[in-house]
């Protein structure tokens, strides 16, 4: 297959906004039903469905960018089958019990545009452009757009929703609020250990369906809340911790605040302001299910009180020796 940019005439640097608006616009003009008597026009549209289907999930996209996979979503050097090792048939349209894809469960024949399932990455945009195109050809596009020709009414496109979690409930589990584009607000529980990025599907909560079908779903996305004690750096966390002039000097037990509470950390003496030490596992949860570390730096800090003793040792200390 072609490189899924140039199909779409999108520069490498587009955004999701600009890939939705050149499919789309393709899309219109490319659909069979508007070329009947091009015996090449379903071709060229299963070429552009692939090429969205690619360029419209970003991690697809990357691995595409990063040349781990080609244009028909396959490793790069995969000589096996049609459907084999990759999960892609010939086309780019995936298949399996995962299967997200919007377009595998499209054919075109006399009856024209047939859908028999709904996937999350369409947020409504392909149901819209197949009526559109169909209401322009003499009529037909609302009994046919997704209803397969059976009187089938389109159903609303799905959303996503990103929601930032704090790293307290991302460790530990529970609830959150969920504020959706119709200004409800729902409250779903966050299960322990989650990873950013996790998504979770709350049913009939997206756009309406402008022909009046069912609604469409929400894909609510975790995302970190920004935390006042610590710095998010994928999985690891990093913070700063006070440490006491004596305690730099001689070493000793520092408590150091994790996201389940403090622990203890040996300090050696002679420790410089600065020095990072690494608590394996008081990080945040990966998406194996291990968990990342605690870089703690700490910083000397003098004593809050006036303290005649530690000044005139500072002043013994700096006196010209001899």
């Amino acid at each position: 297959m072609r490189d899924p940019y140039e199909i779409l005439g999108v520069a490498k640097t587009a955004d999701q906004a600009d890939i939705k608006r050149a499919f789309r616009k393709l899309a219109k003009k490319l659909h069979p039903d508007a070329n009947k008597d091009d015996p090449k026009a379903q071709d060229r549209f299963a070429e552009l469905n692939s090429a969205n289907e690619l360029l419209s999930d970003p991690e697809k996209r990357g691995q595409f960018d990063r040349g781990e996979i080609d244009a028909e979503g396959k490793p790069r050097g995969f000589e096996g089958y049609p459907g084999g090792p990759g999960g892609f048939r010939r086309g780019g349209f995936r298949q399996g019990p995962q299967d997200e894809s919007i377009f595998e469960s499209f054919s075109f024949g006399p009856e024209g545009a047939r859908r028999s399932g709904h996937g999350p990455h369409d947020a409504g945009g392909f149901d819209d452009v197949i009526a559109d195109i169909l209401g322009g050809l003499g009529g037909r596009g609302r009994a046919r757009a997704g209803g397969a020709g059976r009187g089938e009414t389109p159903r609303g496109g799905d959303i996503e929703i990103s929601v930032p979690v704090p790293l307290e409930r991302v460790v530990e589990g529970g609830p959150v609020k969920v504020h959706l584009p119709n200004g409800r607000a729902v409250e779903i529980k966050i299960p322990a250990h989650v990873a950013e990025g996790h998504r979770m599907r709350l049913k009939g909560q997206g756009e309406p369906s402008p022909f009046g079908g069912a609604p469409g779903d929400a894909y609510v996305v975790v995302a970190y809340k920004q935390h006042p004690l610590f710095k998010v750096d994928g999985a690891d966390l990093k913070a700063d911790v006070s440490l006491p002039l004596a305690q730099a000097v001689l070493g000793g037990k520092l408590r150091v605040p994790t996201l389940k509470g403090e622990v203890e950390l040996s300090v050696p003496a002679w420790t410089n302001s600065g020095r990072t030490f690494r608590l394996r596992g008081k990080g945040l949860p990966k998406a194996d299910g291990a968990a990342g570390d605690l870089l703690a730096t700490v910083r000397i800090v003098l004593p809050e009180s006036h303290d005649p003793e530690l000044e005139e040792l500072m002043r013994r200390h700096l006196e010209p020796k001899g």
